[in-house]
């Protein structure tokens, strides 16, 4: 299984992004699922959604404590809440952020240095779009960085979510995203069998 957390803030799309994630899955074949969790519902507060991958139908909907990859729609989210929680040297963590990473300062000295990486997924979505909505640049940097979906899926899912010329800005957020993470030819095995 292949479990995702995002982190942002309301009305940045943390939400759409998690169930666009599933849907790229679905539409592959494989088994998804996606789901929130709120603070207070209110624009601007720290949002918390999960998206699971597996080949096989997945049973439980507990929040994801171990995530294979952390995406990071606002960076100053590092330090108001337990965003790293549950990372391992294996997880993947993916910033929105004009900055490098800052392993000591984001308390993620702990991490594999090759998997977390930054992105600035607002600047992008801001010249794109004329918006500052990260969300599918992100989800096209994140099928990059960690092939668990095809860049294909993701753009058939924004195109599902989103019609005409709004579809047509974000998949190109995503496919311009997605240019810089395609560094990892070989895709990430969802199941965990080798």
């Amino acid at each position: 299984m292949f479990n995702v957390r995002f982190h942002g803030r309301g009305g940045q799309g943390v939400v759409t992004a998690a169930e666009m994630l599933s849907v790229a899955a679905f539409d592959s074949g494989l088994h998804a699922q996606a789901f929130p969790t709120f603070g207070s519902e209110r624009t601007g507060a720290p949002v918390t959604s999960y998206c699971r991958i597996d080949d096989r139908p997945i049973t439980f909907h507990e929040p994801i404590d171990a995530p294979q990859a952390i995406v990071v729609q606002d960076p100053t989210l590092l330090h108001v809440v337990p965003v790293l929680d549950g990372a391992g040297p294996e997880t993947y963590v993916l910033v929105n952020s004009t900055h490098p990473p800052d392993l000591d300062a984001w308390g993620a000295a702990h991490l594999g240095s090759d998997r977390v990486v930054t992105f600035a997924a607002t600047d992008l979505a801001r010249a794109v779009l004329g918006r500052p909505l990260p969300n599918t640049a992100l989800l096209g940097a994140l099928a990059g960085l960690t092939g668990v979906v095809s860049l294909d899926a993701v753009l058939d899912a924004i195109r599902q979510r989103f019609k005409g010329s709004v579809a047509d800005a974000n998949v190109e957020v995503a496919v311009r995203a997605h240019a810089g993470f395609t560094r990892h030819p070989t895709a990430i095995e969802v199941s965990g069998h080798a």
